[in-house]
């Protein structure tokens, strides 16, 4: 392990589990996110404020904060940033062992890391690796940031346990492990939390920046080609006929070879407005008009 035990022992003190309790009518339930969601979360700040991803949050009727002492809290939703993909929670508290969230503007390539995971409630694990990437991340659904951490250490929860450097200062909260890598770990830096911290506390959401349109799809590229993976059920995109195997050439006229560049110019059009896609199927050209919303309008 790449820091001394007391510095183990002050992350894991601050690194909660968070049971999530999702109604099985909700919309995040159907389209297969589970009506019970395990996660991590860190508490931030001593009163009870606790950092975490927002996967755990969409459609949560109850939340179980667990503490590394065992005691179990209520808790309830503060803020959730489809963006970033964190979320807030608070519990009831005074005096809580918390982190402060790190700018990750320092982090370098072997640079050295240890993640937190929490696991069975109050069970706490750690391992330890090096800084292997740091850029750019896109994923199937539509999600995008301009820079994640990419880390050589093993996950062993489903996501938002604190990825900490040797002085334990906390630079990101874990998302994901990449399943093409067998031994790696995806983290959102605490500065897309940072530079939105106020907003988040007060709004719940962020206000201050463009919303983003949303189709209700999964893409992914194959040969300079953006393929349609899957329509989320009730979705925009189901609604307006786009089908799984759609190859997508145009986005409003843009030709289109890569997935960042399919959700770039998506966004770059305001939420409620129509998306024309031009898409390959069955050996002919089609146009595909999708009526976009805003994420929250599907989840809420």
């Amino acid at each position: 392990m790449n820091a001394s035990i007391p510095l183990l022992a002050k992350v894991a003190e601050a690194t909660v589990g968070i049971h999530s309790q999702i109604p099985s009518t909700h919309n995040s339930a159907l389209i297969g996110l589970g009506t019970e969601r395990r996660t991590g979360g860190v508490i931030i700040e001593p009163d009870g404020l606790i950092l975490t991803i927002n996967y755990g949050l969409i459609g949560a009727q109850n939340l179980i904060v667990t503490l590394t002492s065992g005691e179990q809290r209520q808790g309830w939703v503060v803020a959730q940033d489809y963006v970033s993909g964190l979320g807030l929670v608070r519990i009831q508290g005074h005096g809580l062992p918390c982190l402060t969230p790190a700018p990750s503007t320092a982090c370098a390539l072997g640079q050295d890391v240890f993640v937190v995971s929490a696991i069975a409630n109050e069970e706490r694990r750690a391992d330890s690796g090096i800084i292997t990437y740091i850029g750019p991340f896109d994923a199937v659904w539509e999600y995008s940031i301009d820079r994640c951490l990419m880390a050589s250490a093993m996950n062993f929860g489903i996501g938002g346990g604190p990825m900490c450097n040797s002085l334990a200062e906390m630079i990101g909260i874990t998302y994901l492990s990449p399943s093409e890598i067998g031994r790696s770990v995806l983290a959102i830096p605490c500065d897309y939390f940072i530079n939105a911290r106020d907003e988040l506390i007060t709004q719940g959401r962020r206000v201050s920046v463009k919303g983003r349109p949303w189709l209700g799809l999964l893409a992914y590229t194959l040969r300079d080609h953006v393929v349609v993976a899957g329509v989320i059920p009730g979705g925009p995109s189901e609604k307006a006929g786009l089908k799984p195997g759609d190859v997508v050439l145009e986005v409003d006229g843009v030709n289109i070879s890569e997935r960042k560049a399919f959700y770039t110019t998506i966004w770059n059009r305001q939420p409620g407005e129509v998306v024309s896609l031009k898409v390959f199927r069955n050996n002919q050209l089609e146009t595909v008009a999708i009526q976009s919303v805003q994420v929250e309008e599907y989840f809420d």
